[in-house]
């Protein structure tokens, strides 16, 4: 069964994938219409008409086939956890599979986050049945008619980008509807004087809680979905009003290319740090991201993604003293905000959290990407240096050293990486290790930073690896992680929830399944074991929620092109 694939992609003549109501016997559907001229070199297909079919993929060397045993492990893994949601908590935002239970985001009802996040997941793993009756649900229950707020940010990136994705994995309109009606109701965040988004949205009342800071990841990683929305819709506002963003964004932004993670109201950066986690990360995510999304047509993307990764290595990238380790430092303004030009004093903090670790895969690929000497022609895997600029080569060696530090942090006793670590310095006396959990061992309450969420950002990373790789060390990290999943995170009684130290055994437990751990923990595992015909890298990006989208030749005209 090494030829595993969800669908029928026999290569025959495509139907009307709107009239098809089983997209597990078809081909995907061609959402979107290139430009004739464009062909991609290694197969004939056109960018931007949706993933070929198998017959179109099967004849290219050295496609990576699937590893069946640990690819069905994962899909048995989604099994336990959604059997157990939908048995508790069908249609709920969250779950809580300690409690059996489930809880909602919005004072006036929910909107089915977990349903929704979870869609492409079952699609891509052939969960037929399981997707069958999420499809019903959302036909019949799915209502964003809440008169309660929740957050523009998380409601864009795995609601809409949940419901894009479907869109665009089965060409079912059902979707679409529901995606253009979410996309009406968060729209109204944008309306502010700056054209920064507000925070939070009354989905039913379509009102904003505006006028406040907004993190720099908040505002910039709704990019992706509302341009895609836009260009399968025709709601050209939808795409203007993100655009919109980042034209206020690149006018801030700061000499040194990096970008502090807080906006004031007016558009300029508040007085705050710089990292790449918690409220920084999924910027720089986005701004590699938006330049594939459309076909690399977008220049002023790579210049924004070209400087911030030059203030990445020039600030941020750092190693340990005695095991020469990788991480990705954090800086914190020296000045108080009120005197001195806080934007160029910073002081560097040897510290991390687990969501910075998505640059390490981010950097492979955009090293593969944007920084390729002839685009026009298909890049080796694994890549030749002399394939590559010397921006490439540089964030190539970077990204393989960082994920490489990365998976250091899984050398705990659960074998699962924590939250969050800092960084031993020459300054510190020597350890075993070249980094430790704050807090830890210190007796009292548990420290934030000793517990595993479930997250997904080694996991992405150790994916994108392999695939641009084809490294079997990469499935190897894979399985390593999953198998510490199974072992400390996943109850008898269905689901999975926080593990709240890392380094104990037994495990103590926070009752919280996260949505994510379904949309993009799961999905890049299987992912990394499945068959590369069931989604390919070169025809699609993923939003920060793991939603694969379609790449593009865009029909509406961007407004945003000057680069300052």
């Amino acid at each position: 069964m090494d030829d595993y694939s969800p669908f029928d992609r026999g290569g025959g003549e495509k139907t009307d994938q709107t009239k098809t109501s089983n997209p597990f016997k078809r081909p995907y559907p061609p959402p979107l219409k290139p430009k004739p001229q464009e062909t991609d070199a290694g197969t004939g297909w056109a960018p931007g008409t949706g993933p070929p079919t198998l017959s179109d993929v099967s004849s290219r060397p050295n496609t990576l086939k699937a590893d069946a045993a640990k690819r069905d492990a994962v899909v048995d893994a989604f099994r336990h956890a959604w059997s157990a949601y939908e048995k508790d908590a069908f249609g709920d935002d969250e779950y809580h599979p300690i409690s059996h239970r489930g809880s909602n985001l919005g004072s006036g009802g929910g909107i089915g986050y977990t349903v929704v996040d979870a869609l492409d997941t079952m699609l891509l793993m052939g969960l037929e049945s399981e997707y069958t009756r999420a499809r019903t649900w959302v036909q019949e229950k799915l209502s964003f008619e809440r008169h309660g707020y929740f957050s523009m940010f998380e409601t864009t990136i795995r609601v809409l980008g949940g419901l894009l994705s479907a869109f665009f994995l089965t060409g079912d309109d059902l979707y679409k509807h529901h995606a253009a009606d979410l996309g009406d109701r968060l729209a109204v965040a944008f309306d502010t004087p700056s054209g920064l988004p507000g925070s939070s949205v009354n989905l039913g009342g379509r009102t904003a809680m505006n006028g406040g800071a907004v993190s720099i990841s908040e505002a910039t990683t709704l990019q992706l979905e509302f341009r895609y929305l836009a260009e399968i819709t025709g709601r050209v506002a939808f795409w203007h009003k993100a655009e919109k963003v980042m034209k206020v964004v690149n006018k801030a932004r700061l000499p040194n290319g990096l970008a502090p993670i807080t906006l004031n109201s007016n558009g300029e950066f508040a007085h705050s740090g710089i990292r790449m986690g918690s409220n920084g990360d999924s910027y720089y995510e986005y701004l590699l991201k938006q330049y594939i999304q459309t076909n690399r047509t977008e220049p002023v993307y790579l210049q924004m993604y070209g400087d911030a990764m030059q203030g990445v290595h020039a600030h941020l990238v750092s190693k340990t003293p005695a095991q020469g380790l990788t991480y990705i430092a954090e800086l914190l303004p020296l000045a108080d905000g009120k005197g001195g030009d806080w934007r160029s004093s910073w002081v560097s903090q040897p510290k991390q959290e687990h969501l910075a670790c998505f640059l390490a895969g981010s950097l492979m690929l955009g090293a593969t990407t944007a920084h390729r000497l002839d685009s026009s022609s298909p890049i080796s895997r694994p890549p030749r240096m002399d394939a590559l600029t010397g921006a490439g080569q540089r964030d190539w060696a970077t990204g393989v050293a960082f994920l490489e530090g990365c998976m250091d942090t899984h050398k705990t006793k659960t074998g699962l990486s924590p939250e969050g670590v800092n960084f031993r310095t020459p300054a510190d006396p020597p350890s075993e290790r070249d980094w430790y959990i704050k807090g830890a061992n210190k007796g009292g309450s548990l420290p934030y930073d000793a517990r595993y969420m479930l997250r997904p950002e080694i996991a992405e990373s150790v994916f994108l690896a392999w695939r641009l790789t084809g490294d079997a060390r990469y499935r190897s990290y894979a399985w390593d992680i999953f198998s510490a999943i199974e072992a400390h995170c996943r109850l008898p009684g269905g689901g999975y929830a926080t593990v709240r130290d890392v380094n104990q055994v037994p495990v103590e437990y926070e009752d919280k399944q996260e949505t994510f751990f379904l949309s993009e923990t799961l999905k890049y595992l299987f992912l990394t074991f499945a068959d590369e015909n069931v989604l390919d890298l070169s025809e699609v990006v993923f939003n920060t929620e793991a939603h694969p989208l379609p790449i593009f030749n865009p029909s509406i005209q961007p407004l945003f092109t000057k680069y300052s």
